[in-house]
């Protein structure tokens, strides 16, 4: 990068999904953007537009993330994470939702604030298919986590824990006297959290590439 470039760094916030590198080490170590955490009582994310954390809705329910929750930067759920998803379900027609691939974080830490980059290690996730959508939900655990940093597959977390993860991601968007479709076909294991994220990195350079290439 050029010095012009480095100075405009300093100047101006880097827009998270777009401004901001996955990391080197990707997909075993991941740099994440944290959008909420448990404490959240509304649904923040990230617009797309500006790059600002805006409330998107209040909770009708009492359902609240179990961990931290946001996406991973540089990466989109397209035609490749929907082709694996359609693979691995036998379904049809099903389009990748438009937007970064989604990450949940454990940690032992009390984190009270989103809008952060936090280091990852993905550990497996969830095959979320919502109306026609394939909406993946990865897991990971926050990089050398004192409790949850030992974890090195999906089969190392409790039951109860991907039981929480799995009830939120099946409720949050429910609205009173309304339910959308929506299903988790598989919970899957590190290798295929590792595939699902070079895909939507795959994804994203063929999406973007060129527009935001300098």
């Amino acid at each position: 990068m050029d010095l012009i470039g480095r100075f405009m760094g300093l100047r101006f916030k880097s827009h998270p999904w777009h401004g901001v590198s996955i990391g080197n080490n990707a997909p075993e170590v991941v740099t994440s953007f944290v959008e909420m955490v448990p404490t959240d009582t509304v649904k923040y994310e990230v617009d797309k537009q500006s790059g600002y954390i805006k409330i998107d809705r209040s909770q009708k329910y009492s359902n609240i993330v179990p961990a931290l929750y946001g996406f991973l930067p540089q990466t989109y759920s397209g035609k490749r994470v929907a082709e694996y998803s359609m693979k691995h379900t036998g379904l049809e027609n099903l389009t990748g939702d438009g937007d970064p691939m989604d990450i949940c974080i454990l940690t032992e830490k009390e984190i009270t604030h989103g809008d952060i980059l936090v280091f990852a290690r993905p550990i497996g996730g969830f095959r979320m298919i919502d109306g026609k959508d394939a909406d993946d939900k990865i897991i990971a655990v926050l990089n050398n986590d004192a409790v949850y940093g030992n974890y090195r597959n999906i089969n190392d977390c409790p039951p109860l824990v991907i039981e929480r993860l799995r009830h939120y991601f099946l409720t949050y968007k429910d609205l009173p006297g309304k339910k959308r479709e929506r299903e988790i076909t598989h919970v899957y294991d590190i290798k295929a959290a590792h595939e699902v994220i070079r895909l939507s990195m795959e994804d994203y350079r063929e999406k973007f590439e060129q527009k935001y290439s300098i």
